[in-house]
């Protein structure tokens, strides 16, 4: 395995961005476990992106104006409404002793829609993937496909560790109510970042 993609995938996978944000808003509302749920949801929310790039409709989408502007600006509008929730006291950042339960499949659900309208994943698979796919490769989709998967591992990794440690410091957070606000101040402020980002990415 190529050291470069390695290091390069981490930096992408642990960058802050809104599956990262989710995870670490799973782990401080509704504890581990549910973090680790919203981890695998955001690692599944990769797959449509890696289907695009194997069969090359992520070509398809930067080529087509309507369809990137499309996909960018239901991003933005799904990023500031998550901003909106976030401020809310019984918002996805609702860290109480007792919590409304949500079900697996719905935070599955949730995380799978953030990293769906995730632009970073769509340049990553992008311009990033295939420049380690060897010069005449034969099965250049099975090289792909697996690099891929090493991608979702790591992600998967990285973000049950942002969950869990976000749960770990759960209690603190309990007992100090002024924390929580300047937390939901914070996620709200890294969501709006990301939308207006997002705003600024061309195809």
């Amino acid at each position: 395995m190529n050291l470069e993609f390695l290091l390069t995938s981490l930096i992408v996978v642990a960058s802050p961005g809104t599956g990262a944000l989710v995870t670490l808003a799973a782990g401080l509302s509704r504890g581990a476990r549910v973090s680790l749920v919203a981890a695998l949801g955001c690692t599944l929310g990769i797959v449509p992106h890696m289907l695009a790039a194997i069969t090359g409709l992520v070509a398809l989408l930067h080529a087509s104006q309507w369809a990137f502007n499309a996909m960018k600006y239901g991003g933005i509008a799904y990023l500031l409404y998550m901003a909106w929730m976030t401020l809310k006291d019984d918002g996805p950042l609702a860290v109480q002793a007792e919590v409304p339960a949500r079900s697996a499949g719905q935070v599955i659900l949730h995380a799978i829609l953030v990293n769906l309208l995730n632009p970073k994943l769509s340049i990553f698979f992008l311009a990033f993937l295939p420049q380690f796919i060897a010069p005449g490769e034969s099965r250049p989709a099975l090289a792909m496909l697996q690099l891929s998967l090493v991608f979702m591992a790591m992600t998967f990794a990285v973000f049950a560790a942002y969950g869990v440690f976000a749960a770990a410091v759960r209690d603190r957070v309990l007992a100090r109510p002024g924390m929580l606000r300047w937390l939901r101040r914070g996620f709200a402020a890294a969501f709006v970042g990301l939308g207006l980002k997002l705003a600024w990415v061309r195809p």
